[in-house]
């Protein structure tokens, strides 16, 4: 730990920081929520005239509608999640939490596992309201939820058992490594977090992803003979072919790729079979096929291995800093060991600060679905594919008229006309 005079003169500077940056990541989120409510609402009236063959206007207005009020429902989930980071540090919240866990449990290894424990926990509960309104008021609004309040509950306790089960021994783990492995704990705590993760990439599609739902083998002949000559085709191969029961719990439709390596697999979701023909979901897998002949899994992969390994650099720089853990509220132990309690400040503090790389990542990602776009466009009928995503935009309510500054800040997927503009220029090209 640095200094205590030192660490006073920064403390309140940290404070000041940290408040101003939050409130400029709020004010930002607010106009650009706001911008896309506007904008939306604008063009409800009609339908844009590219799509106005191929689209109704109820159809259109129920996306405006549904964009619209996911929008306003954000903003109130925005300055909620403001007030809460305020509570739990400036406010003095995760210093009462880790007061009353340390007159409960000697200070160690086993009280910071408690806090870490405690605070997911009561972050959970939190949620909960905000969870229950999205799928039984917003989803069931728009004709979307499929899901019962008893399954609801049963996947709650599922999850909450599978965190428990995965996450206690593993954030066991970090804090052991953070306290014994001297100065550069970081380094090695990045590389088994890493590890952790190639790991879960394996593990889940087989072990896990069946707790919650059911996946059964493709029963379609004819879709399954073109899936396979595709994969043949592209030079691609899968562990199966398998149809999970999206529908369960939701009418969104979906595909996707899951797992690598010898574990890798492909997933249809039976609403999206039930809504695209043979042909289209052909186009739909060359799209995802597209993904993985670009490497873009592996570029992102590497991306997040290189980010994090600068967070957990700079994490082990401000763990040691007293004015870290005094200007978000935490008195800490200059005697012992504080790693929950920086672990915490650090998820907390960090998302005020990243927010300007948020459109980077965006931009990247809307790249990268153009050039998987362009492959489904050189392997199927590109036809097909824009048929294919036109009706995903319609049954997933997903509006025409996003604001254009909304979607740079914010959209992994470009917006239904430019996919379908860049898509049209493909297949007139010579």
């Amino acid at each position: 730990m640095t200094d205590v005079p030192f660490s006073i003169q920064w403390s309140s500077t940290m404070a000041w920081v940290f408040a101003i940056a939050l409130i400029s990541t709020l004010l930002l989120k607010f106009v650009l929520a706001s911008r896309q409510i506007r904008h939306v609402a604008r063009h409800r009236a009609s339908v844009p005239s590219a799509f106005a063959d191929r689209i109704t206007l109820p159809a259109h207005q129920k996306a405006a509608d549904y964009t619209i009020t996911q929008a306003r429902f954000g903003l109130i989930e925005l300055a909620w999640g403001a007030a809460l980071t305020i509570g739990w540090t400036l406010l003095g919240g995760l210093q009462l939490l880790n007061q009353q866990l340390l007159a409960l449990l000697p200070a160690g290894l086993w009280q910071e596992l408690a806090l870490l424990a405690v605070f997911t926990l009561l972050g959970s509960l939190i949620e909960l309201p905000f969870s229950l309104y999205k799928t039984f008021v917003i989803e069931q609004n728009f004709g979307f939820n499929k899901t019962t309040p008893g399954l609801w509950l049963k996947d709650g306790l599922k999850a909450l058992v599978v965190g428990a089960l995965i996450g206690l021994p593993l954030a066991g783990l970090i804090l052991w490594m953070m306290a014994a492995t001297g100065a550069y704990w970081w380094l090695w705590t990045w590389a088994v977090w890493m590890g952790f993760n190639l790991l879960m990439m394996l593990v889940y599609p087989t072990w896990i992803a069946p707790w919650f739902n059911q996946f059964k083998p493709l029963d379609n002949p004819e879709l399954q003979s073109r899936v396979q000559a595709l994969m043949a085709r592209c030079g691609f191969s899968a562990k199966g072919f398998f149809v999970m029961d999206g529908s369960k719990r939701s009418a969104h439709a979906n595909a996707y790729f899951t797992g690598f390596g010898a574990a890798k697999r492909v997933v249809f979701y039976d609403t999206l079979l039930e809504q695209l023909n043979a042909a289209e979901v052909d186009a739909v897998l060359a799209h995802e096929l597209g993904h993985f002949k670009h490497r873009h899994i592996r570029k992102r992969m590497v991306s997040l291995f290189a980010l994090s390994l600068i967070g957990f650099a700079l994490l082990g720089w401000l763990s040691s800093q007293v004015w870290f853990y005094t200007g978000l509220g935490v008195v800490p132990n200059l005697s012992g060991n504080n790693d929950a309690l920086a672990l915490l400040l650090f998820m907390l503090a960090l998302p005020q600060f990243t927010s300007f790389v948020t459109p980077l990542f965006s931009q990247l990602s809307r790249r990268h679905e153009f050039e998987a776009d362009a492959y489904a466009v050189a392997q199927t009928n590109g036809q097909d594919l824009a048929s294919a995503l036109l009706k995903l935009y319609k049954d997933n309510a997903s509006t025409l008229t996003p604001d254009p500054w909304y979607v740079k800040f914010y959209y992994s997927h470009p917006p239904a006309s430019e996919r379908l503009s860049r898509m049209a220029g493909a297949l007139s090209a010579p």
